[in-house]
């Protein structure tokens, strides 16, 4: 029972500067466009969690024009952005962390 709860207290602190690292990466790179669960510019990050995987959230920050054409969008006004591979592992948990419950 002990190195369950040791184990999962663990793994709490883990997730939680995860997602405080991917904060931090929103905040200097996502901020200006898109806002957590409320349309901005670009799509809440709630939106994007419910309808995306990691690895589409991951080649739309490093390639949008290419992603946005395999998705069959018009236009992108997204620019690409050039992430340490570490950034772009906390960026994308920050962004799945809002998908919503049931989906």
């Amino acid at each position: 029972m002990y190195r369950y709860l040791l184990t999962m207290l663990i793994f709490l602190i883990f997730i939680s500067d995860a997602l405080a690292d991917g904060k931090r990466v929103f905040e200097t790179y996502c901020w200006g466009c898109h806002h957590q669960t409320a349309v901005a510019f670009g799509p809440p990050f709630s939106e994007i969690a419910s309808k995306r995987s990691a690895e589409e959230i991951q080649a739309m920050i490093t390639d949008p024009e290419g992603v946005s054409k395999l998705f069959g969008y018009k236009r992108n006004a997204m620019p690409p952005f050039k992430l340490t591979p570490d950034e772009l592992k906390e960026i994308t948990a920050y962004i799945l962390s809002y998908k919503p419950k049931g989906k």
